[in-house]
Parts: structure tokens; C-alpha cells; sequence
């Protein structure tokens, strides 16, 4: 019997630097009905991602800002419960972005039917979703890395950094990651295979230590994070070196941009390239990423890892911990 009570978590106020738990509030509403053309939707996982930051505040992303007092939205996986929508039927499971809820209509223009049997589903939110499309994009198409190349990632123990960091290992390079905890050092180096694993956190000379990892310099830098980290890899970057700007989780929270964050005459001095993404930007090709991404879990040369925290109600902290360093790996 479908529930009569959709548990919603709505965004009160927008943030003041960090996002704060009362910046969210937790309301029940009633489950709508589906009318003609369309479908109900409960929610089974919910991506929570350091992006979602900028979309709190109005002007700051390339999409459009959350509402106040209107369910946040993002990607979400879910089971069709009931539907009026020709080509989905209930017991199907899609991926669509959906409101931070338990039940969500949907017209079906942007949902697309997801297979359990092809992997599990809260993958296709993580290593075969928008993270594992932004690590391969970015990685294979603007750090271009090539064997024997000495590759950073910056928040490598992100669901982003992992995929991106292992991708180049593939590629037959050097790979050093920066993480802010033992345990996601010793995960990268011992399990992952990266050659050396930095925790910015303890490391009182990050620029020494990077130099220290990287003799031969950097020739491609992944960056998740931003700031004091890009500084001291900034400070490495060998001749022709690549620059991926996937995420800037250190200055999301941010209440005004910061100076010199990056020196325009060391990029012409080293005829490096620095390149900002989305993904979006490669939508065309996400099933090329699909295919490449699914035959390295199946051959065991790509692994993940993920967190889910269980129950609507603890979303909001789930997304408040990314900025802590205490989520690790795909955050659901």
C-alpha cells in the first residue's frame, strides 16, 4: 500500500559560508497523484555533491538556484510506484533529478530507465554516473596524461579523484593524491595503487612534501579542491602541463573570491593549459563513458567506494559533512 506521507527537506534560508543544519528544514507533505502523462516516483538514493553549494546562493551557477522553501532537488535514483506515462510501468528503476523526497511526479522528459542487473543501483549515482563521467572526461580529454607522467589529484578520495586518479594509472603514470585523514591514504595507496598519497592536513610544507613525491615535476594536475593545494602544486607544473578544474570544494563556502589564486604569467612561462568543466559539457558522449567505465569494475582495474547515509531526514548533514572531510568516497 503506497505511504500517504511524503517527508520533504526544503531549503530555509541560503548559507553564510559553511552550510549550517538550520539552513535546512525536514516537512511532511501529502503524496501527489499522477495524472495523465506522468509518473510517481519514490526515491531510493539521493546524490549529495559539493556543487550543490553554489546553487544555495542566487547568481553563483551555471543552473538555476534552489527556491527557498521548496524542496532542494538533485540526482536521484528511484522505483516507479504508479504510472499514467506510456513507456515506464510500475516496479521500473530510473535516474531523473528529483526533489529531495520520498515520492516525486515526473512527466518522464528527463528520466531514464536504469538496470539493477547492470549494476547496483546507487553506481549509477557514483562510478557509472555524473563523478565516474567526470573523472573520465576530464582525465581523458584535457589532462590528455601519458605513460611515464607524473599525474596529481587533488580530493582524491572523492568519488570524483578516485576514478580520475585510477584512469591515470591506466594510462601508465605516476599518480599522487592529497587526502585529509590516514584512513583515505592508506585506501588510495594500498588499495587503489597510488604511488603516493599526501594528507594535506598534516603535512606542515605541502609544497616541499608534493616536491618531495613528485621529483620529476607535474605534467597534469586534476583539481577537486582549490586553495592552498593548487598553490603548492601550481609552484611544481612542468612545461606543457595540463590543468583540469573539476570542483573547488575549499572555496564553495567562500564568502568572497579570493586573490591570486592563480598567477596568469606562470601559465605562459610554463605554456601550461588550465581548463574548467562541467559535465554537461559532454552529455553526447556519456554512453562511450558507460561502456569504458562498466569493463574496468567487471576486469577489476576500476574500483569505488561509497557512503550512504540512511533516511531522509539526515540528507542535510550528509551534504554538510562534505565539507569536513568526513565523507569518503560517492556520498549518498
Amino acid at each position: 500500500m503506497q505511504a500517504k506521507i511524503n517527508r520533504q527537506v526544503l531549503l530555509a534560508k541560503r548559507p553564510q559560508g559553511r552550510p549550517q543544519r538550520d539552513d535546512f528544514e525536514v516537512v511532511d507533505a501529502e503524496v501527489p497523484n499522477p495524472g495523465e502523462g506522468e509518473m510517481l516516483i519514490q526515491t531510493l538514493y539521493l546524490s549529495v555533491d559539493p556543487g550543490m553549494r553554489s546553487m544555495m546562493e542566487e547568481g553563483k551557477s551555471h543552473t538555476a538556484a534552489f527556491e527557498l522553501g521548496k524542496p532542494l532537488t538533485g540526482r536521484s535514483v528511484g522505483r516507479v510506484v504508479a504510472s499514467k506515462l506510456s513507456g515506464f510501468a510500475e516496479g521500473d528503476y530510473v535516474y531523473e533529478r528529483l526533489g529531495w523526497q520520498n515520492y516525486s511526479l515526473s512527466d518522464g522528459s528527463q528520466a531514464k530507465k536504469v538496470d539493477p542487473d547492470a549494476a547496483p543501483l546507487s553506481a549509477y549515482l557514483g562510478i557509472v554516473g555524473v563523478p565516474g563521467f567526470c573523472g573520465y572526461f576530464g582525465m581523458l580529454d584535457i589532462g590528455k596524461p601519458q605513460a611515464e607522467e607524473t599525474v596529481v589529484v587533488s580530493g582524491a578520495a572523492g568519488a570524483v579523484g578516485m576514478v580520475a586518479g585510477q584512469i591515470a594509472k591506466r594510462q601508465g603514470c605516476r599518480v599522487v593524491g592529497t587526502a585529509g585523514s590516514p584512513e583515505k591514504v592508506a585506501y588510495l595507496r594500498d588499495e587503489l595503487g597510488f604511488d603516493a598519497v599526501l594528507n594535506y592536513k598534516n603535512t606542515e610544507d605541502l609544497a616541499a612534501a608534493l616536491k618531495d613525491a613528485c621529483p620529476d615535476g607535474i605534467d597534469v594536475y586534476f583539481d577537486n579542491v582549490g586553495g592552498e593545494v593548487t598553490q603548492a602544486v601550481l609552484s611544481l607544473i612542468n612545461y606543457h602541463a595540463r590543468i583540469v578544474v573539476c570542483g573547488q570544494t575549499s572555496q564553495y563556502n567562500a564568502t568572497s573570491l579570493a586573490s591570486g589564486a592563480v598567477a596568469p604569467q606562470l601559465l605562459i612561462k610554463k605554456s601550461a593549459m588550465m581548463k574548467g568543466f562541467v559535465v554537461y559539457d559532454y552529455a553526447e558522449r556519456n554512453a562511450e563513458a558507460v561502456e569504458h567505465l562498466g569493463q574496468w569494475i567487471k576486469d577489476g582495474t576500476l574500483r569505488y567506494r561509497e557512503n550512504v547515509v540512511d533516511g531522509l531526514d539526515n540528507a542535510p548533514q550528509a551534504f554538510i559533512d562534505l565539507f569536513s572531510s568526513k565523507s569518503f568516497g560517492k556520498q549518498l
